[in-house]
């Protein structure tokens, strides 16, 4: 384990693996450990960067609430901090995935690949009406109340079905309040986030010719496999399906988030064989936590 400062705050980090770098950035109250599933298929042929952001895992709490443009910045100081200047392929699931496009417009010249993993989509983003002082204030109530101590690792295990992460490590990161309360205020500005990666998108065309893999898990939903469709429309990336799979694609069909990462030179567009208008289906076992759409959760 690594910890480096970046802006003042303190930030967990992993680094296994050899070759090109590729930087997992996970979702909504995950942590480092919940792409253990892929780390192994990558390593041998990827240098893979795995972090905790502020309030998850064991990262530092957050010292301000996050934007598209904040996240994103992240990622190239955290690359700055280990000395890998780039180009890399960066990888971002649900809310992750906001912050992984964010990255690869604002620091185009540092990014090899995007691959969005199941991430979140918002097409009319709404920014969050409370002020980021409310969850802040809730997040302290609740933790006073001693909540986490007493339900996180429990509230943990229902939203991740068969989790397969280890207790230790579950009880050690999700007991916290600086857990349950980093998720609360990231949660909050979920609208806002979504809302900062659209003037981005406005702003900050992506680097021609960028390869982008959208991974999907339709679990069943023609609606959320539509959305999904249509985000690689927009992005002019390549469409999967991770058939079956609920929303922890890495943990359901790791093999599917590795090929994605490590086919990342393959040309195709969006028409073709395995772009929005081929081949692909709904299908999927469990569910994690919840995606994008249309309300503020990642």
């Amino acid at each position: 384990m690594t910890f480096v400062r970046i802006a003042g705050t303190v930030h967990h980090v992993t680094v296994e693996g050899t070759g090109p770098v590729c930087v997992l950035a996970a979702g909504l109250g995950l942590s480092w450990f919940d792409w253990d599933p892929v780390v192994p298929l990558l390593a041998p042929h990827r240098t893979v960067v795995r972090f905790d952001r502020p309030g998850h895992g064991l990262s530092a709490p957050a010292a301000s609430p996050p934007t598209a443009e904040g996240e994103a910045d992240r990622i190239a100081a955290l690359l700055d901090a280990l000395g890998h200047p780039g180009p890399v392929t960066v990888v971002g699931h649900s809310i992750a995935g906001f912050h992984a496009e964010g990255f690869a417009r604002l620091h185009p010249d540092r990014t090899a690949a995007l691959v969005l993993v199941d991430s979140s989509v918002e097409e009319r983003p709404r920014p969050a009406r409370l002020p980021g002082a409310v969850p802040r204030a809730l997040g302290a109530v609740l933790a006073a109340a001693g909540l986490p101590a007493a339900l996180g690792p429990t509230l943990r295990r229902a939203a991740v079905r068969h989790d397969p992460a280890p207790a230790e490590l579950v009880r050690r990161v999700y007991r916290t309040s600086r857990v349950f309360r980093g998720t609360l205020l990231e949660n909050s500005r979920y609208g806002a986030v979504a809302a900062g990666l659209d003037a981005l998108r406005a702003a900050h065309p992506l680097p021609p010719g960028l390869p982008v893999t959208v991974l999907a898990a339709p679990d069943g939903s023609a609606r959320w496999e539509a959305r999904q469709r249509a985000l690689a429309r927009r992005l002019g990336a390549r469409y999967e399906a991770a058939v079956p799979s609920g929303h922890l694609v890495m943990r359901d069909r790791p093999d599917a988030v590795a090929a994605a990462v490590l086919r990342t030179g393959t040309p195709a567009g969006p028409d073709g064989p395995d772009g929005p208008g081929g081949p692909g289906g709904p299908g999927g076992s469990g569910a994690g936590e919840p995606r994008g759409s249309g309300q503020e959760a990642a």
